[in-house]
């Protein structure tokens, strides 16, 4: 068999080789032109690799930021693929002086034919060198906002707020104004409107809204926060609150703390934020009071007898079941929202195991419908039974110590949940918190021995936060489990 073959492709070899072309004097084999097809798909492939290899490693042990490393890997990398390809073309026997002739003949054609791509390329060298746009830079243009996630030759791939990713060609980022928020700095400002009703106080609006740019953690003092009173509209006096941040593209969730923050601080000095009125005059009001009158007797006539109001059933509030835990019973409305924004709802199903004994302790739970079972496993011993509005685990996850028992599902169950990470945050952001919860753990410092009794006899109790006084145990335990 092996016989037959190979005169087949001996001959199909020499068909290759046998087949020339003559450019510039220099005669090419169409094996020496598919050999280099192929070994400048190999360069690609390599040179993309290399690029990845650069920036990922390479450079970033060098200490180099994202963006630098992303203009540096992309030129070496381009470099070396061309190099390569010139070196591949003289061992393969083609004379790259000799493709000279078919690259003047052909510029034209292709200066035409590939404009596009020739000028995003130069748009991409330009925007490498001159690193007015950086990975990691958040920028506006055309109606998108986002991150800017890499910059290659030919485009730039920008990350939305939404996840998504745009890939824009470079000549369009050369071109047009961009609003780069983050070019030298996160730090921006935002306006905040507030129209109050008419007869407030201004000074009293000013004062009420600076105290609230100054609760808020993410806005900076200098350049400090400032009111300003825009004028009267129909129905309100308009102000504006600015106020400089420290995260210019987190603009919508600061907005949303701060209009939180705007609305519990009116409400509680009694200050009204009104909506468009009306006022309707009427020229004869005795035919009013006419019609009135008659269509009072002709509804006396028709009434059968007294009505029954309708019962209604109010279903407690999120809210008013965190006011029953001791730890957050001195929280304000707008203390407990925030609380509320950092947790999230988890379902079980009958039977089904949140935790068991000694598992972490990183989480709070309140049951908003539902019960579940609170019972030890080795003892077969029930507990408690725990139903809508009663809380457990919150000292678990504020000491981060282990459970105690093992917790299951009796039936459907809906629970709100607090774990450690969004407790974490939120102490980090608002140090208020920690006092207040501080001060509550004080309270019960029988508990807080038995506590620290129990790690320290699992050796779970670090012997840098040890200390014979359960409360200078505790201050220690907060900080460096929160990292406060």
């Amino acid at each position: 068999m092996y016989q037959t073959l190979y005169p087949v492709f001996e001959q199909a070899i020499s068909i290759f080789t046998d087949i020339r072309f003559t450019i510039g004097g220099t005669v090419i084999t169409l094996a020496a032109i598919l050999q280099a097809i192929f070994l400048f798909l190999i360069i690609i492939f390599l040179a993309r690799g290399f690029k990845a290899l650069l920036r990922k490693h390479l450079l970033s042990r060098l200490g180099i930021d994202a963006t630098n490393r992303e203009a540096i890997a992309t030129i070496i990398s381009y470099s070396l693929a061309i190099l390569s390809f010139l070196i591949i073309l003289q061992l393969t026997g083609i004379n790259v002086a000799s493709l000279a002739v078919i690259a003047g003949g052909l510029g034209i054609g292709v200066g035409f034919g590939l404009q596009s791509i020739t000028k995003n390329f130069i748009s991409g060298l330009t925007l490498l060198t001159e690193r007015k746009l950086k990975v990691g830079d958040f920028i506006e243009f055309s109606g998108i906002s986002g991150y800017v996630k890499e910059v290659s030759l030919r485009s730039t791939l920008i990350r939305t707020r939404d996840g998504g990713d745009v890939v824009v060609p470079n000549s369009e980022l050369v071109e047009n104004h961009i609003l780069n928020w983050t070019y030298d700095s996160y730090i921006a400002r935002i306006k905040v409107p507030v129209g109050v009703a008419y007869g407030t106080d201004p000074a009293l609006v000013t004062e009420t809204l600076l105290h609230v740019a100054y609760q808020e953690p993410t806005v900076v003092h200098d350049p400090a926060p400032r009111v300003v009173f825009q004028g009267f509209g129909d129905s309100s006096l308009n102000f504006e609150l600015w106020v400089w941040v420290t995260r210019i593209d987190d603009e919508p969730f600061i907005k949303s703390a701060l209009n939180f923050a705007i609305e519990y601080n009116l409400r509680q000095h009694q200050i009204a934020i009104p909506f468009p009125q009306r006022d309707l005059w009427i020229r004869n009001p005795e035919a009013l009071s006419l019609i009135g009158s008659r269509q009072t007797s002709v509804a006396s006539s028709a009434s059968t007898g007294p009505s029954s109001p309708i019962p209604t059933t109010q279903v407690p509030a999120l809210r008013d079941f965190l006011r029953q835990v001791p730890y957050f019973h001195g929280f304000s409305d707008l203390e407990l929202r925030q609380l509320i924004e950092i947790g999230y709802r988890k379902r079980l199903q009958p039977s089904d195991i949140l935790f068991r004994e000694n598992d972490a302790g990183d989480a709070f739970y309140i049951v908003l419908s539902g019960s579940v079972e609170v019972f030890v496993e080795k003892l077969n011993k029930q507990l408690a039974i725990l139903s809508a509005g009663q809380f457990f685990g919150e000292l678990s996850l504020i000491l981060g110590i282990p459970r105690t028992a093992t917790v299951r599902a009796l039936e459907v169950t809906t629970l709100f949940v607090i774990n450690s990470k969004s407790f974490s945050k939120l102490l980090q952001n608002y140090p208020e918190f920690y006092n207040v919860i501080f001060n509550e753990l004080c309270k019960h410092q029988k508990e807080l021995e038995e506590r620290q009794k129990q790690l320290r006899e699992l050796g779970l109790l670090n012997p840098d936060e040890d200390d014979k006084n359960p409360i200078v145990w505790v201050r220690k335990r907060l900080k460096n489990l929160f990292n406060l």
